[in-house]
Parts: C-alpha cells; structure tokens; sequence
C-alpha cells in the first residue's frame, strides 16, 4: 500500500489506499492531525469523536492514540569516483550548510555509500559531531552503492519502535553498481511504507573523465522512491549545484519538522465487511467541535 500525505482545510479529507488484496488486511491505521476550536490539538480524542468511512461505509474505530512525534534524519553520501575526489570540497561544504539547515536537537546519521554504506556518524543530536564528521569524509575508488545503501537506510528507520516522522536525504550519482536484484528494489518499496518517511534524492552525473554507469537502475529508484513518499527528486549536471541545494532540503525538512504535524492522533479502524480491496476511497471526519486537517494513511492490517 502507498502511504500518501494530506493537508487540507476541511472536515472530510479523502485518498485512495492502494492495498495489497489480501484477505489479512482487516483494519486501517490513520495518523490524523486534529485540531479543537481555538486550532490547538486537543489534549485527547474518544473513538466516538472520529468518523471513518470507506467507499461510503462506516467504519469500525477500534482505538485513537495520541502521538508526539519527533524527526530523524538520514544522510547518505556518494563518495566514490562519480563525484571525484577534487568535488569532495563542494560536498563537504554543502553537507555543512543542510545540517545548520536543521533545527536544534533532530537525530540525524550520515552514511557514505562506497564501497558499501558505512556510518561516517551514526545517530546524534550532536551537531558539532556530526559537522566533525563531515572534515572526515574521504573519497573512494569505487562506485556509490546507491540501492544497498537505501534499503538498509531504511531498514534503520523501519526496525525504530519510537514515533517519528522520517526523512532521508540521498545524494547519488549516475555511476553506480549494475549488480542490483530485483527483490532488493522491491523491499525498497515494502519497508517505506513502514513509517510515515519522506525521500529526498538528489542524482548528479558522473564527474569529469567518468562514464556512466548504473545511472539509469539508480535513477528510476531515485525517482520512484522520491514521488511514492512525496519526496525531492532532483537531477544534476554540475555537482556545483549541491552547495545550495541541499541546505534548501534542508530547510525543507526543517520547515515540516516545526508544523503542527508533530502532535498527531493514530486511528486503528476495523474495515466494513472484513474489506481488503483496493483503491478504497477513505474519508475521515471529526465530531464535538473538533476538526480533522490533515491525515497519512500507515498500513493495512
């Protein structure tokens, strides 16, 4: 199923739940972000207080739980022969001004990509960790492990037991590694549906004297993943571009990391009729003074 995000005005808000078909998927998990009269989140919601319909039919709310949500943040970094080691001050200088991008206090980990994903600081809230961590960053000979390195970004987030919102940024290049299965592209897809995550990829070509190669496996994952959780996807000729580039994302996720998103209800609701089709069309409603704004759609059950 794909998890879309909604900001809308309104006390009905709907979307379509691409669901797997499956006769397990008996109940629905919404994250709603409602508001009383005054705007502010009330301090809780009974069942009673939420209406959930799908196409048409009224659901069943099994239970509503209030959730403070906090964001954390991934960034993984091309360091191999597509971005070239006389790029590597333009990388480190751009990676410095998207971390000061970010507000105080967000656990953030960076990881370089070649020749395999490793931690270059692994999670803080320590940012004079992390912007030490950046003077450590060092080219490698090979190519960026662009699919590998995701996925287990990823995995990181889904096997995370705490609330919070997700955010990946990926600066990859057109040279990468052919050898990418199938069933690790899928998993891609499968374990971002885990955790309300957003994937920002930024795609530069190969350095000067470089041929590309993998740039086309790495490409379509890049902007398949950034649409699919509403993401950046952005594709670059010249690495100068990143210097600006990536504290803009940076501001981005800062921006959504301060909305009033963070104070959220999750609605578990039991399907009309045991349902499991696809392309459900949900709506969702407050009632006793209070009003929904905003809703993610997390998975079927």
């Amino acid at each position: 199923m794909r998890r879309r995000f909604l900001a809308i005005a309104g006390l009905f808000l709907w979307v379509c739940v691409f669901a797997a078909g499956t006769s397990a998927q008996r109940q629905l998990q919404l994250y709603a972000t409602i508001v009383d009269g005054t705007g502010a989140p009330p301090a809780s919601v009974a069942p009673e207080d939420v209406r959930v319909l799908e196409n048409g039919v009224e659901a069943k709310i099994l239970k509503v739980e209030a959730i403070e949500w906090t964001t954390k943040v991934q960034i993984l970094l091309d360091n191999g022969t597509g971005i070239g080691s006389n790029n590597l001050t333009q990388l480190r200088t751009a990676v410095r001004g998207l971390i000061e991008a970010l507000p105080p206090g967000i656990e953030t980990t960076i990881v370089t990509t070649a020749p395999q994903p490793r931690f270059l600081v692994r999670a803080t809230t320590d940012r004079q960790a992390l912007l030490a961590g950046i003077d450590r960053l060092a080219p490698d000979s090979t190519t960026g492990r662009f699919v590998e390195s995701l996925g287990e970004a990823l995995q990181r987030f889904e096997r995370d037991k705490t609330d919070f919102f997700g955010a990946i940024v990926m600066l990859g290049t057109t040279m990468g590694d052919n050898r990418v299965l199938d069933r690790d592209v899928k998993q891609i897809f499968e374990r971002a549906q885990k955790k309300p995550t957003t994937v920002h990829v930024v795609m530069v070509s190969a350095a000067t004297g470089q041929s590309s190669s993998g740039g086309v496996i790495q490409t379509e994952v890049g902007m398949s993943i950034a649409k699919v959780t509403n993401g950046r996807y952005e594709s670059l000729a010249a690495i100068s571009r990143i210097a600006t580039l990536l504290p803009e994302i940076g501001a981005q996720i800062a921006a959504k990391a301060g909305q009033s998103q963070s104070k959220q209800f999750r609605i578990t609701a039991e399907r009309p009729g045991g349902g499991s089709g696809e392309g459900a069309k949900i709506s969702m409603s407050a009632r006793n003074g209070l009003a929904v704004t905003a809703i993610t759609i997390g998975s079927s059950q």
